[in-house]
């Protein structure tokens, strides 16, 4: 036998594993967790949040509800697999978005957007699909950093957490029984 058979024959209790159910529950309070921290730093701290940061949020947003359907809905078999479908489509949305910011916050002085106007304004005036545009293009107010930790800024971070996200619920309902 090899090793993987012998470690898949181990019933997971034994191992100490997270069933599906509670990877899904706890990736949608990590969901929760991460959109909490974002209000608690713009209501507390004074970070006005850029379009980008809006849509990052958006799509946390939505991770956090695939994870928490997916958690009160407990599916087996391809259910579970089109959750992790589901999860790792909307935190690759949500990877792309902060990718986007990411490139933008190191971009040289020179080469950065000028600012543009905020994203009510531009919900209000332009289309929808030119505000899209016009929030993933980019501008200069999304290229400043506000905040850093560890030496990483917020959407270097967030970046982190949707891979992290996307490749557990993926995997997670993927691999997991139950």
């Amino acid at each position: 036998m090899q090793d993987s058979q012998v470690i898949g024959a181990i019933p997971a209790a034994r191992l100490g594993l997270l069933s599906r159910r509670m990877l899904n529950g706890l990736c949608a309070l990590i969901c929760a967790s991460g959109l909490s921290f974002s209000y608690y730093a713009q209501h507390y701290l004074g970070f006005e949040p850029c379009p980008l940061c809006i849509f990052q949020r958006l799509a946390l947003l939505a991770v956090g509800l695939v994870f928490l359907v997916a958690t009160l809905h407990g599916p087996r078999g391809w259910g579970a697999k089109w959750y992790g479908v589901l999860a790792g489509l909307a935190a690759g949305i949500g990877a792309g978005i902060a990718a986007r910011h990411v490139w933008l916050q190191h971009l040289p002085l020179d080469e950065m957007p000028r600012c543009g106007p905020g994203l009510e304004y531009m919900l209000q005036t332009f289309p929808l699909s030119e505000t899209l545009r016009e929030v993933l293009t980019g501008s200069g107010e999304c290229a400043e950093i506000d905040w850093t930790f560890l030496g990483f800024s917020m959407p270097e971070w967030t970046l982190m957490l949707f891979l992290g996200l996307g490749m557990v619920g993926v995997l997670g309902n993927w691999r997991l029984r139950r």
